[in-house]
């Protein structure tokens, strides 16, 4: 079992995969954006009253991007977990998960108070 008083902050290596992860999903979670209002604009039912005209178009546009974080979070969250079964480095991951989690819930909050 590991000791949970001594952390390993510094390591460079799981530092540098934490983050290229969690640039990974926020571009997968950019394109996941990207694709949704793309969508949401074309339909045609908003090609004349606006991007986000209905409720169908707001969900897609603020939960698609909102589960792409939720899930690249729980992944993160995941690979902590597999990193102190191995009584390696774990705190990194656990702050990645954190991170992807903020960014979620803003998301979430913003595109949420967006559709009113």
């Amino acid at each position: 079992m590991v000791d949970d008083v001594e952390k390993r902050w510094n390591d460079p290596k799981t530092f540098r995969r934490a983050a290229r992860y969690v640039v990974g999903v926020l571009v997968l979670a950019a394109i996941a954006a990207v694709a949704s209002i793309a969508w949401a604009a074309s339909r045609q039912q908003c090609l004349n009253s606006g991007m986000l005209c209905d409720g169908t178009a707001r969900a897609v546009v603020g939960l698609v991007p909102g589960v792409t974080l939720l899930l690249g979070g729980i992944g993160a969250f995941v690979m902590a977990f597999r990193a102190w079964r191995v009584q390696q480095n774990w705190t990194i991951w656990q702050g990645a998960g954190w991170i992807l989690f903020t960014l979620m819930v803003l998301y979430l909050s913003i595109a949420g108070s967006a559709g009113q």
